[in-house]
């Protein structure tokens, strides 16, 4: 069988776990340990699944922000015209917005280079570092310069975070429980998501500037959190193995792992085995190392494709904008609209974490998602073009909209980023996954810095008719 025939393979059967994962110790982990036994990594795992946290409560915050009055006063403008009173031009909110993506995809991008002399947790510190350097600029400045360099140093926070955690997950949760604990990373972007619109609709009454720092406050509190609870969780066993410190991957997976010494020694030998396989050291791998060989090109383009399809449902402009959306829309209450879109949308990611363990068919589950989100987004088009401004389409898009983020929340976003872990080889991983990861956050980034001149009433003023150009979008991908 040729390799391009055995990377088809691996992907066409929807492999439940990578190909180098140790299949006699999952076999038997499987038949003789429990949930309850792995309660030390699975923890750890919780732990650090709390890093996208962060950046589902930027988005959040940042979409109920831009039609907050108390911020519009400080970085936008009058506009008697639109809803409110208020406004901010369609450049500033595409900076406010996209300059934080543009900082996720920056770090993303250095994951390979970073991994070779920073371990998973040291990244992780120095995200949370970058993330409370950054949000102290926010709540300080009323200028516009200072508002855009804070945002691009959270976006660097965030790029290593959500690059960095995955991986951390990837390499250390038992086979058995890896697409749970993936599941539980979108859960938590989903929880930050709901709990930034809730503290949003409750101080966008708050007249002055503590409508919105009162929100901004809370970017402190998780990386605080992470950081002490890091002291207590071992390194990845399989990161210190690429290093060449096998005492310590040793001791990292006994720490991880309730198997007895000869279960542990079979684990490492398996390590050992892969990482010769692919090149005997991770020192060894370089960038071009991904698109040498077919199979390895192969796997790279898999998980970029799986990770970009978050970016081409269109879903950054619904999250980033969703509040913002709403209120030039005309649509109801605005923020109420939006943490109700997005406490539907944790459900979803819940029901699919029941699933996630049960359920192996990646592919089957993206391309309905792709689907159902495609349809959505071209109806709530449709509705807004034959009868604009009227209640009962307001209520249509609301509706429509629940079922956008029901389809993107329970089939994309989860198995794109399982997906895009599972694919990259173990050598190459911290290069192909911060490939991937970079990629889908310049997705993403083009998308929030688009949107305003789409749906900003001083631009082109399309509002929901903006879903004629995500639906071919959605099922091109699918």
């Amino acid at each position: 069988m040729s390799s391009k025939d055995t990377a088809s393979t691996m992907v066409d059967k929807d492999v439940e776990h990578p190909v180098d994962t140790p299949v006699a110790i999952t076999a038997e982990v499987e038949e003789k340990y429990g949930i309850k036994a792995h309660w030390k990594c699975l923890a750890a795992c919780t732990l650090v699944s709390m890093c996208p946290f962060q950046y589902g409560l930027d988005f959040g915050l940042i979409g109920g922000l831009q039609a907050m009055i108390g911020f519009l006063k400080v970085f936008g403008h009058p506009a008697p015209h639109v809803a409110g009173g208020w406004n901010i031009s369609p450049s500033r909110q595409q900076l406010i917005s996209s300059l934080m993506t543009l900082g996720a995809f920056l770090s993303s991008s250095l994951a390979g280079p970073t991994a070779t002399f920073l371990s998973r947790r040291q990244t992780i510190w120095a995200a949370s570092l970058l993330c409370i350097v950054s949000n102290v600029i926010m709540m300080a400045t009323t200028s516009i310069g200072g508002l855009y360099a804070g945002r691009l140093l959270l976006g660097l926070a965030n790029g290593f975070y959500m690059t960095f955690s995955q991986l951390y997950i990837q390499e250390v949760a038992p086979a058995r429980y890896r697409g749970l604990m993936i599941s539980s990373f979108q859960v938590w972007t989903s929880v930050g998501t709901v709990i930034g619109g809730v503290v949003d609709n409750f101080t966008e009454k708050i007249d002055g500037r503590d409508s919105y720092l009162i929100p901004l406050g809370l970017i402190f509190v998780f990386p605080v959190v992470i950081s002490v609870g890091l002291f207590a969780v071992p390194e990845s066993p399989r990161w210190l193995m690429m290093q060449g410190r096998e005492e310590q991957a040793r001791s990292s997976l006994r720490w991880h792992r309730p198997y007895t010494d000869r279960m542990v020694e079979e684990e490492i030998k398996d390590i050992q085995l892969a990482l010769a396989a692919e090149g005997e050291t991770v020192k060894g791998a370089s960038v071009w190392d991904m698109f040498r060989d077919p199979v390895n090109r192969r796997r790279t383009v898999l998980a970029v494709c799986g990770l970009t399809v978050q970016g081409a449902s269109g879903a950054m402009y619904m999250i980033a904008y969703g509040t913002y959306f709403f209120k030039m829309a005309g649509i109801g209450k605005p923020f109420e609209n939006h943490v109700i879109l997005t406490s539907l949308g944790v459900v979803a990611i819940l029901v699919n974490s029941a699933m996630v363990t049960h359920f192996g068919r990646r592919r089957v589950f993206l391309i309905s998602g792709l689907i159902l989100c495609g349809i959505a987004q071209l109806l709530i088009a449709v509705v807004y073009t034959v009868t604009p401004g009227t209640k009962s389409t307001g209520q249509a898009i609301v509706g429509l909209a629940v079922v956008y983020i029901l389809g993107y929340n329970g089939m994309v976003a989860t198995y794109a980023w399982i997906s895009g872990g599972e694919l990259p080889s173990q050598r190459l991983r911290s290069y192909t996954f911060g490939l991937a990861t970079a990629i889908g956050f310049f997705a993403a980034w083009l998308t929030t810095f688009t949107a305003p001149y789409f749906i900003n009433p001083e631009s082109m003023n399309w509002g929901p008719k903006y879903g004629y150009i995500w639906t071919p979008s959605c099922w091109i991908s699918a």
